[in-house]
Order: structure tokens, then C-alpha cells, then sequence
């Protein structure tokens, strides 16, 4: 692992610096809650004229054809600033899949308006880190030579603002497979919903919807496979937004300890206060080596998926314990919803909990240990 950044990268990361933390200031976001907008479309028009959207997208379509090591960067400075744009959902959960598994039509489509920042894009996929109690599916049924669509899918993210869905369907079969779905076609019905963050999600309902075969998504019974090349992306991307979260929150709070003064001294002096400090320090240095390791593996090719387990894993375990480190350093003023350390707790616990907490990254990490002596063997060798 070489986690070295080259010029390219170095430059990007500088960039994306540079618009997030000139654009992205407290009373910018304040402003943002205030106005009860899902996210700010001036901040994604910039975004797209600077050509970060087409980061990971086709030269073909409009994009730069980046990697997926330079999407982690972008969310990383995205975290940092916790800027209300949907980077997530289009460039991860929805723009990667359709560059790697689309037809050349599909990625013409849907990926050249994405890159201009015309069109949104979403995926139903959130139920991958919820129980199997409180999962929907949707159905297909054969039609000719198409199919039609079934079902509900729920906290789908910017449901509302995208033009397309990917959407996990199960057949007469009961083969897995993915089709993206036009959100304007006859029969599709999206309803509001909201998070803590604020941001949109949206209740998917599918009456009858028909596709055909321009809209699947690779090809019949890949959607298995699809799903879980997203989850690994999409959980390890969820630890680059975290590092950047948790780096800035700790920023911020050891500024605040240097100014608050109790008994005529900082408290940043005091050993209490000192000591949860270097906890934080050292939970986000965990997060940061195995998001690196991760990111680095999944842009080389290469078997991540005990890897990204354990990077989940720190970013959920060690992100909590950091901005609540945070935000009781801050003592009182801490609590005030209005005050920009609370939102930095928001978005930590919001990444925490996408596509699945602790208990659960533990519990597939544990499930590929059991399979594989040679993961855990390895881990012992490196360590």
C-alpha cells in the first residue's frame, strides 16, 4: 500500500478544499437549515461547472474517468465541511454502478447529465444495512419481452430530486437482478421522507411500472453481485465522509478548549480534558488507516470485503466516541441544535448508521473470519 497521493490526486483534494471551505461556511449552513431545502443547488452547480461530478464518470460522457480512490478524497473534504450536496448517493451509489456495469446507451443517458449536473441520480439500496424484518422487495413479472415492476423500496436518498433509480428487483425465478427506473415513467410514486440530517429520502412505490431490456442493468441474476460491489463502495466512501467529519470536529474542539477558560486556565491545560482529546486523536487515526487500506484495495481490483468491514467498523465505533467527545468539551453551548459542532455530531451518527452500525459490520467481519482462517492469519502478520 502506497497511500502517497500523486499530483493529479493531490491537486483534486486541493480543489475540493478550496470550494468547500469557501463556499461552505457556518453561516452558509445555518442559512441551509433555516431554509428547509434537501441540499443547495448552487453548491452542486458550481461543483458540476468545476468538474468534480464527472470525477468517476466516462471521458466519453463528459467525466475525467477518475477512480474510485479520488471519489474518497472528494467525500473526505465534503465530510470536513459537512457541505449539503448529494455526492453519495449520484457519484457512489448510483453513477460508479452504471459506469461499471451499464451498457455503453445506459452510461450516454444517465451519465452525461450527471456529470453537467442536469440530472440526479439515486439507488433503493439502504435496506443492505437494515434487518431483514423491515426489508421490502420488488417484484418482476415477465411481459413480452420486458418486464413489470412491483413493490416499495424505502429511504431512498434524494429519491425526490432524481431523475433515475437503481432499483433491486426479485423475478418469477427469484433471481436477483437490477433495473434503473425513470422516475417519471407511469406508475412510479415517490413520498417524502426525512432524517435527522434533514436531508430527503423518499418512500419508493412501483404499481405496475414497465421496463424492457434498455433498463436492466448488466444482465438477468447479476443483481446480487451489483448489490454487494455497491455496498463495499458505498460503506467505505461512508468512512471517507467520516474522516472528514470527525477530523474537523476535533479541530474545532481543541480551538474551542484553547479559548475557554475556567479557574484562570484554558481548559484545553486541564489532564481530563487533555486525555479525551488524544482518545479522539487516535480513534480518528484508526479510521483513517483502515478507510486507506480499503479505498486503496477496492481501486486496485483486489478482495476488500474484510477490509471494509473493519474500516466500517472504526468509522462507526470511532466516530461516535469522537464527536461526543466533541460536543461535551464544548460543554452547555454544545447542545444548542443551532450551534455548528451539534451538526458535525448529526452527520456522524447519520453515517454511522447507513447501510449498517456496528453490530452489524462486526458481525460480517466475523462471518468472513470464520470462512477464511487466512484473513485473520494475515491480519496477525501484519500486526
Amino acid at each position: 500500500m502506497n497511500f502517497t497521493l500523486n499530483e493529479d490526486q493531490s491537486a483534486l483534494q486541493s480543489l475540493a478544499n478550496q470550494i468547500f471551505q469557501g463556499q461552505v461556511t457556518d453561516e452558509f449552513l445555518l442559512e441551509h437549515d433555516r431554509s428547509g431545502q434537501s441540499f443547495n443547488s448552487e453548491l452542486w452547480s458550481l461543483l458540476a461547472e468545476q468538474g468534480i461530478l464527472g470525477l468517476a464518470i466516462p471521458e466519453s460522457c463528459g467525466g475525467s474517468d477518475l477512480g474510485f480512490f479520488e471519489l474518497t478524497l472528494l467525500l473526505q473534504e465534503q465530510g470536513r465541511s459537512v457541505a449539503p450536496v448529494p455526492l453519495l448517493s449520484n457519484l457512489v451509489m448510483a453513477g460508479l454502478p452504471v459506469a461499471a456495469f451499464g451498457s455503453d446507451d445506459q452510461k450516454r443517458q444517465y451519465l452525461t447529465p450527471l456529470a453537467s449536473g442536469q440530472h440526479q441520480l439515486s439507488a433503493a439500496v439502504a435496506e443492505l444495512g437494515m434487518a431483514d424484518a423491515v426489508q421490502t422487495q420488488v417484484l418482476a413479472s415477465t411481459q413480452g419481452e420486458g418486464w413489470v415492476l412491483n413493490g416499495e423500496k424505502h429511504a431512498v436518498p434524494y429519491g425526490q430530486e432524481a431523475s433515475a433509480i437503481l432499483v433491486p428487483v426479485i423475478d418469477e425465478d427469484n433471481r436477483c437482478s437490477v433495473f434503473i427506473v425513470d422516475t417519471d415513467a407511469p406508475g412510479v410514486d415517490l413520498q417524502a421522507q426525512r432524517t435527522m440530517l434533514g436531508d430527503s429520502q423518499s418512500r419508493l412505490l412501483l404499481n405496475n411500472v414497465s421496463v424492457d431490456r434498455s433498463k436492466l442493468l448488466g444482465e438477468i441474476g447479476d443483481g446480487e453481485h451489483i448489490l454487494s460491489w455497491i455496498e463495499l463502495r458505498a460503506n467505505t466512501a461512508l468512512c471517507a465522509i467520516q474522516l472528514g467529519v470527525t477530523e474537523e470536529a476535533l479541530r474545532r474542539t481543541a480551538e474551542y478548549t484553547c479559548e475557554r477558560t475556567q479557574f484562570g486556565r484554558a481548559i484545553g491545560s486541564f489532564q481530563a480534558v487533555g486525555m479525551r482529546a488524544a482518545d479522539a486523536f487516535i480513534d480518528i487515526e484508526a479510521i483513517r488507516s483502515t478507510l486507506w487500506q480499503a479505498a486503496w484495495r477496492l481501486s486496485e481490483g483486489l478482495q476488500a470485503d474484510a477490509e471494509v468491514r473493519a474500516a466500517k467498523y472504526w468509522a462507526c465505533i470511532g466516530g461516535h466516541r469522537v464527536v461526543h467527545t466533541s460536543q461535551h468539551l464544548h460543554g452547555g453551548i454544545g447542545s444548542d441544535l443551532e450551534y455548528p459542532i451539534h451538526r458535525f455530531y448529526l452527520w456522524a451518527k447519520n453515517t454511522e448508521m447507513s447501510f449498517g452500525a456496528t453490530a452489524l459490520q462486526l458481525g460480517k467481519l466475523g462471518q468472513l473470519l470464520a470462512l477464511d482462517d487466512s484473513i485473520g492469519a494475515s491480519w496477525l502478520a501484519v500486526s
